[in-house]
């Protein structure tokens, strides 16, 4: 799993969020790498900026590695049959560091993926997707204060249009992140699901009422959590899968 910011040296207030993670989709058996960029200003003047990965090659931009380390205790969806990383080495070195190995992992694990047919029949899978559904101006929403405090938080419509009076109206295209804190949990498994003494997860979500306003108003492409479903622990099934996926966005 990784995460890297490119930083701008030159141009501090310019950002590009690049999400590169690998994950597995057991329906498509595909690999795939989702990419959302994030920058200062999203309209047509940016064309006329000096590229980015230019700025990159040339020792312009400052990389922040943020990789996590998967393992035994990375967090998954939990259920009858789920199951943690499962890890073999196949080959090893005298010293024993392994040489070659293979891995297991179900689909929801770790940072994922969910293709439309995840929640709508006859949907898009993740091999129909096409590169332009995948990546967008990626812009995170930051819920962590009100999430440290009310693990039960679901983004709101108000929420997107206090963020909008601050950085404009998020672009056609866009994907939203919305950023609840629970990273910082990783890679604690028990903290992740937070369950109460009734066995009753409690973690942060996308209201219902957020995803058909972006769905409807503002023509995303997708949105992203920092836990384990888009769709609040304590909601009344998965409502937010249905809207999102039910367009034919991404998760």
């Amino acid at each position: 799993m990784q995460f890297t910011i490119f930083k701008s040296l030159k141009h501090p207030s310019t950002l590009m969020f690049k999400t590169n993670r690998h994950f597995i989709f057991s329906i498509t058996s595909y690999l795939i790498i989702l990419t959302a960029l994030l920058t200062s200003n999203c309209n047509k003047a940016n064309l006329d900026s000096p590229d980015h990965f230019e700025r990159l090659f040339s020792g312009d931009m400052e990389v922040i590695d943020l990789t996590y380390t998967v393992g035994k205790t990375s967090p998954y969806w939990p259920g009858k049959r789920g199951n943690p990383f499962v890890y073999d080495t196949l080959f090893a070195h005298k010293s024993g560091a392994p040489a070659m190995g293979s891995y297991f992992v179900p689909e929801h694990f770790g940072t994922h993926l969910d293709a439309p047919i995840h929640s709508a029949d006859s949907m898009k899978s993740v091999d129909q997707l096409t590169s332009s559904e995948l990546f967008g101006p990626a812009a995170v929403i930051d819920v962590s204060a009100i999430c440290s405090s009310d693990p039960d938080y679901r983004l709101k419509k108000v929420d997107i249009l206090a963020w909008e009076k601050l950085y404009g109206k998020l672009p056609k295209g866009a994907i939203i992140l919305m950023y609840t804190g629970w990273s910082k949990k990783w890679p604690d498994y028990n903290a992740y699901i937070n369950e109460d003494d009734n066995g009753q997860m409690h973690f942060p979500g996308f209201s219902p009422e957020a995803a058909q306003f972006l769905i409807n108003e503002r023509n995303i492409n997708g949105i992203g959590i920092d836990n384990l479903s888009v769709d609040a622990a304590i909601a009344n099934g998965f409502p937010v899968h249905g809207i999102v996926n039910g367009a034919g966005k991404i998760q």
